[in-house]
């Protein structure tokens, strides 16, 4: 019966994405189970349990969030967060940086502990193990920055352990050639009043992907023809991370706690291409290149916490960080080879606090601040044949800095049991210069951030809920898009001639302004009394002063003497994004208690993602943002065997072909894109298991396509291949 009952969840997990509402209406919760909020627990408002499921807390939380803990993390045995991102609903995953509805990284705010993550701060390095939880927050909440469009992505690392602690994870992966390993080891120890926590992660990877160009072109004769490339790119590098913890518990009501975190790496790159024919000298293909690498960073934060009374708490945090990045590049073209050496620092410094106070039964106050100083520079030198490439630049000192300072008030007020509702109002200035060759620039500019969130309980108990909220949020501009330095292409290395469209050179703009955007979200959750839920909801965001690289061709200057295209980011238009995100997930018993049985091993889980989008200065169709995909879905389950101590379960991901019209004269399109990661679990003894685990089985290839009028196109493309990974985790 169990396994008519297996195959039957994975024909029905596909079609619960698109119709759940029935399916969960089904089976009300019955009365007096549990996890109901009391009256009278005024410290339930300003703090969440850490034995709750994610489900409850998700319930309890202020605003709309989804919540994932340590059974979502450990799950496939991924040895990356990044990894553990791409299956959660409503997130994609792009060259490691996590995307929400869609929408570019830049729009995603990255949290750690609460914190804005750092430049240079590598999702795809960052072991689970270190991990306790992620929280996905859809509008941004008055005591963490607003820069958060599209939502916010909260990691939170785990505590310093109330006990000792030894757990060892040994795993190796496998893409091409040999395995290679990783390995993560916890420390833990409570030395009186003081919590101790050190884990250490090591690893390598070796990953190869076929690659392929095509691009309008025309032969010897002068005939139009398509020009074509094959090859092969290689990644390869090691590296470790570690993220140190002492908690000091000066009283019951009083802590401090020093948090670190450290990062190196050492990668590889390697290209080698063959074309199919030979063609007329204009054609500028692309070239074979070996690139290399190291990048560091450091960061601490020193955090106080006092509770004066059972009514007002204080909160004192600063922090230090400095990343570095060595970056090699060697293009070797038939004729004169190009060398670029660049080096980059980025260092900053923060300090926040604030003071939360419950005033009566119903309103948690909370006023604080945040400051930030950030500042990147860079120093890149290009030789081209041996000659300096542009001798006006090379090896000059480009920087830029980043101030901003933020002050916040925000009340909790719980109106009435099955009412509640969240008022805040965050004020930012942000301050930027840029300096260089030519490139002094200073900009000043300030965002007001009225936030509102509404909670309507359907039922006392909590378990049928509408959430509303009306925010405003902001995109600043990357310190690297305000460099001012001219850097050419590739391509076409030497300034002493014309370029072409699909190989713009690039500079920064240090002119440029944040974008501004105003959102609605409207969602509608039901909590089933075993953990399951369903959620749907819709958003809508209207964006003022979109930022997005344009080309144009410029006229000649003293530096380059030739007409050029160049590439550079601009304050382009303004834009509108819609969209309605559905989730399912819980016990097969509970979502379908027609179809299994009740005490069934059997977790099934599905979302499905709508996106539209408008960009107001290009004309349509497809006149939509940068990379925002109409529709994504994730379909998985997991399924726990009565006989063996083995649970197994798969995800797959999907979404679809696509276009994006940038501008009036290039659009580009998008292949579709595949996902499906298996994994299997054997509980050896209750300190010991092992894990096998395969991502991105049967992939799809990638391609991208840039087309211009005149049938004149550029397309990249690559074959994808399955990584697999054995684990072995021992708690010592």
């Amino acid at each position: 019966m169990k396994t008519h009952a297996i195959a039957r969840a994975c024909a029905l997990v596909s079609l619960s994405a698109f119709a759940p509402a029935t399916v969960v209406l089904a089976q009300e919760a019955p009365p007096g189970m549990g996890g109901e909020p009391t009256s009278g627990k005024r410290l339930d408002r300003v703090e969440i349990s850490g034995r709750n499921t994610d489900s409850e807390l998700r319930r309890r939380a202020p605003v709309a969030k989804q919540i994932y803990g340590r059974d979502e993390l450990d799950k496939y045995g991924d040895t990356s967060v990044a990894d553990v991102l791409k299956r959660l609903p409503g997130v994609n995953v792009s060259d490691g940086a996590p995307r929400m509805r869609g929408l570019g990284s830049g729009y995603t705010l990255i949290l750690i502990n609460g914190d804005p993550a750092p430049p240079g701060f590598k999702l795809d390095q960052l072991d689970p193990a270190q991990v306790e939880r992620i929280e996905l927050t859809k509008g941004p909440s008055a005591d963490q920055s607003a820069q958060a469009v599209a939502g916010a992505i909260n990691i939170i690392l785990k505590e310093a352990p109330k006990m000792s602690q030894r757990d060892l994870r040994v795993g190796a992966g496998y893409n091409i050639n040999h395995p290679v390993p990783s390995a993560t080891f916890t420390y833990g120890e409570r030395f009186g009043p003081v919590s101790v926590s050190v884990p250490l992660s090591a690893f390598q990877w070796l990953q190869e992907m076929k690659s392929t160009t095509e691009r309008s072109a025309t032969d010897v004769g002068g005939d139009p023809v398509v020009a074509m490339q094959h090859g092969k790119m290689r990644n390869w590098g090691h590296g470790f991370n570690s993220a140190p913890r002492a908690t000091w518990k000066l009283s019951d009501d009083e802590t401090v706690s020093l948090i670190g975190f450290a990062q190196k790496g050492y990668w590889n790159n390697s290209v080698r291409l063959t074309q199919d024919a030979v063609y007329s000298d204009g054609t500028r293909l692309d070239d074979n290149a070996d690139n290399q690498g190291t990048w560091q960073m450091l960061r601490a934060n020193l955090a106080w916490n006092n509770r004066f009374s059972e009514t007002q708490k204080w909160e004192l945090k600063a922090g230090v960080q400095d990343a570095k990045n060595h970056i090699e590049n060697r293009t070797r073209p038939v004729d004169d080879p190009v060398e670029a050496l660049l080096d980059s620092r980025d260092r900053s410094l923060t300090q926040a606090g604030k003071y939360s106070h419950i005033l009566g039964e119903e309103h948690t106050l909370t006023v604080g601040w945040d400051f930030e100083f950030r500042k990147r520079d860079e120093i890149r030198n290009t030789l081209v044949g041996g000659e300096e490439q542009l001798p006006g630049l090379n090896g000059e000192n480009f920087g830029a800095r980043i101030r901003r300072q933020a002050y916040f008030i925000q009340d909790e007020w719980e109106i009435t049991p099955q009412w509640s509702t969240y008022f805040g109002l965050r004020h930012e200035q942000i301050v930027t210069t840029s300096r260089g060759v030519g490139t002094d620039a200073r900009n000043s500019s300030s965002v007001l951030s009225p936030l509102w969130h509404l909670t309507y309980k359907l039922d006392p108990k909590g378990r049928d809920m509408i959430r509303a909220s009306i925010t405003r949020s902001y995109k600043a501009p990357e310190l690297t898009q305000m460099l001012g330095r001219y850097t050419l292409n590739s391509k076409f290395q030497k300034p002493d001639g014309t370029n072409d469209e699909f190989n713009p050179d690039r500079v920064g703009n240090p002119s440029l302004k944040p974008e501004l955007a105003t959102g609605v979200d409207v969602s509608y959750e039901k909590y089933l009394t075993g953990g399951s839920l369903f959620s749907l909801g819709v958003f809508h965001r209207n964006i003022s002063q979109l930022i997005r690289n344009v080309v144009t061709l410029d006229a000649p200057t003293a530096l380059v003497p030739f007409p050029r295209y160049v590439i550079r980011p601009m304050n382009f238009s303004s834009a509108t994004t819609s969209g309605i995100e559905m989730e399912l997930k819980g016990r097969a018993g509970e979502l379908f208690p027609s179809l299994f049985e009740p005490k069934l091993p059997l977790n099934l889980r599905s979302s499905v993602s709508f996106y539209r989008s408008r960009v107001k200065a290009v004309d349509g169709p497809d006149n939509r943002l940068d990379q925002q995909q109409p529709w994504t879905a994730n379909l998985g389950f997991d399924y726990r065997f009565s006989s063996v101590p083995v649970t197994t379960g798969a995800n797959l991901n999907y979404t679809p072909f696509y276009t994006v019209r940038q501008t009036d004269r290039q659009s580009v399109e998008y292949s579709r894109n595949r996902g499906l990661d298996v994994f299997a679990q054997w509980m050896v003894s209750p300190k010991t298991s092992v894990r096998f685990s395969a991502n991105n089985l049967f992939p799809l290839d990638a391609r991208a396509e840039t087309q211009l009028p005149g049938d004149q196109f550029y397309a990249t493309g690559r074959g994808l291949k399955p990584w697999f990974q054995l684990n072995l985790e021992m708690k010592l």
